[in-house]
Formats: structure tokens, sequence, C-alpha cells
């Protein structure tokens, strides 16, 4: 049995950060120059996290407001503490049953959430329904099965030490992070033209530690395997992701980290 998307510890801001929080920072900020929504739109960021996508729509998209919603109290505490101003609130909420009046948002976006939630066409749906006519609805996901290289490392060694760990590798997981899936969610939503790309970003880590130490934060499904595990059987994966990644010469670790980022417009 798969483990439950709600299973996945989703607590602490503070370790979720060093994990993906910066390489989605990254992602957001190409993902918003694709969008191209007129400064002064309203913007709903659903399963907003620690607010790496909200703070970069602060950043880049001059909005008139940004209203971020996640049905984890502790992280909507961490980026109330980390975003303020009069443009940006948050508040919990849950994707699937979204506390928001139907077409209140010029732009509702999500980054990173949609294969954690256990019904995603009905939150996509809920994205639709809050948006405004002409709006746009749009978010990004992770290539697990693919190019997003820092994952890929740790399912290969995790799964060549433990077959029965294939279920948990996220990969196979969450087949909707793939072009032909979430085009075909986004159509059936009604959205007009529909429109799925990826997005590439260097992930370049200073040494193996700092690869290898955001996975014992215990923030979704990667880090929480690698800590369920014995010392001994920690130490062992430890060690055979660290003799299979690609070190250059200074001792850092570039790779690559792929997004599959799709649009559409509401009708």
């Amino acid at each position: 049995m798969n483990p439950s998307p709600r299973s996945d510890a989703w607590a602490s801001g503070d370790a979720y950060e060093p994990y993906v929080g910066r390489w989605s920072r990254l992602v957001a900020q190409e993902f918003l120059e694709w969008l191209m929504i007129p400064p002064g739109s309203t913007w709903l960021d659903v399963g907003c996290g620690t607010g790496a996508l909200s703070h970069m729509i602060l950043q880049h998209a001059a909005p008139r407001e940004v209203k971020g919603l996640d049905r984890s109290a502790d992280y909507v505490h961490y980026v109330r503490s980390q975003i303020a101003g009069q443009h940006a609130r948050f508040a919990v909420g849950d994707a699937e049953a979204l506390p928001v009046e139907t077409s209140t948002y010029d732009a509702t976006v999500s980054g990173l959430v949609l294969n954690f939630i256990p019904q995603p066409r009905l939150a996509v749906n809920e994205m639709v329904r809050v948006t405004r006519s002409d709006g746009v609805v749009a978010l990004y996901v992770w290539d697990y099965a693919g190019k997003m290289q820092l994952m890929r490392h740790f399912w290969n060694a995790v799964t060549a030490l433990d077959p029965a760990a294939s279920e948990r590798d996220e990969g196979r997981r969450f087949p909707i992070c793939q072009p032909t899936p979430l085009k075909e969610l986004f159509q059936h939503a009604g959205l007009s033209n529909v429109v799925v790309r990826s997005i590439d970003i260097s992930t370049d880590f200073r040494d193996f530690a700092d690869y290898w130490s955001p996975f014992l934060g215990g923030q979704g499904p990667a880090p929480g395997y690698a800590m369920s595990l014995s010392a001994e059987r920690q130490a062992a994966l430890r060690d055979r992701i660290r003799n299979a990644l690609p070190f250059a010469l200074d001792g850092s670790i570039p790779l690559v980290a792929r997004a599959w980022a799709v649009r559409g417009v509401k009708v």
C-alpha cells in the first residue's frame, strides 16, 4: 500500500527550506516570468508551505494582493514570521475546499503541492472556481520520475538497498507529475489554452553535507524514509548515495532539478 500523502510530515519550515524550499524559489522565478500576470493583480497561493512562491510573487510580480493557504498550521505560522506587509496574508485552508468566494482572484497558483493532495482533480476544480473569468490557473510539480536529480539519486540508492521500499519512491508514487496527466487534469477542469512546459534549474551543492543533511530534517517522503532507518541502514544509504553522486573537482555536486509547469485560462 502506498503511503498516504496526509501521512507525510509537514511541520518544520526550518527543515523544509534547505531541502526543497530554496530550490522552489528558483523554479518560481521562471514560472512567474512565463505566466506574465499583469502588475496589480490579485493572487491566491494554494498550499503555500513556507512561502517560496508567495515570496517570489511579491518580489517579482508587483501584486495588489497575495493570499497564501496551507493545511499545515505550523507552516502558516512559519510563513507569517518570514513574510509581512500589507500585500500579503496567510491562513490555514484545505486545497480540496478552499475557504474563498467564487471568482475572486486574477491568478490562482500552486507550487510543489498537487501530488500531495489526496484528490488533485478536486483541488484543481477549486482553483478554477475561485479564479475570475479570463484569469490564470497554474502550478508546478517536480519531475520525480525523471530529472529531479537530488531525489532520483536518493531513491535509486534506496531501492537498490531495499527493493521493498520501491513503492515509496516519489517517481512511482506520483504518476500525475508528468506532462500528459497534468494537461488532461487542467483540460478536464474546463480550462482553455492549456500548456505544459519544463523548468530546469541548477541545484549545486557545496559538498556532500549540503546535499545529505536536508534529508535528516524529516520533511516529506524521502527525508521521512531516511529518518525511519536504523543508524546502520541510514549509514549504508548515505554511503551508497555518496558513491553515486557526480562530484566536481572542488568537492561540489552539480545537479539539475526539473519541474513540470502547467497553466490554463478560465473561460
